[in-house]
């Protein structure tokens, strides 16, 4: 899936191999639970290989999963913005191998270079609305009398 949100779709080569400076490789096997909505957000990942589905707590019923994630994927948005809470949950779909990032860590480098910190902010608010909308969809579909329906 390519999209204008993912990695190598956001970012300029100089800004993405800054961002990958301070990468870590992490797996994660089927079933693990990533981080929980209203948790404290300290990190985030790119998915390298496998799944990742978003979720939604909805009272009375079990987490509505809002978006499945993949290749190059950014997972999580909430470390760039304060108060740095967990806004969904994340869990594994499959095996999935990513790079880990620190936030205090890349929030410290956009600090440190403005150039930067503007393309990590514009790709992050990207991701942010594409994220909103895809849930606002899903939610529709789920618990709306006639789903989404068409969207003007």
């Amino acid at each position: 899936m390519t999209s204008a949100t993912t990695m190598t779709a956001a970012l300029e080569p100089v800004h993405r191999d800054r961002l990958m400076s301070l990468a870590r490789e992490v797996s994660f096997a089927a079933g693990t639970r990533l981080f929980e909505e209203g948790r404290r957000a300290d990190r985030f990942w790119i998915v390298r290989t496998g799944t990742v589905d978003l979720d939604l707590r909805v009272p009375g019923r079990r987490p509505a999963v809002v978006e499945t994630l993949g290749h190059n994927e950014l997972v999580g948005w909430s470390w760039h913005f304060p108060p740095h809470v967990w806004h969904l949950g994340a869990e594994a779909m499959t095996p999935v191998r990513a790079w880990e990032f620190d936030a205090a860590a890349v929030r410290a480098m956009c600090a440190e270079d403005p150039e930067f910190g503007r393309a990590i902010a514009v790709w992050v608010g990207r991701v942010v609305a594409q994220r909103l909308h895809a849930s606002r969809v899903r939610l529709l579909d789920l618990y709306a009398p006639y789903g989404s329906g068409g969207l003007v």
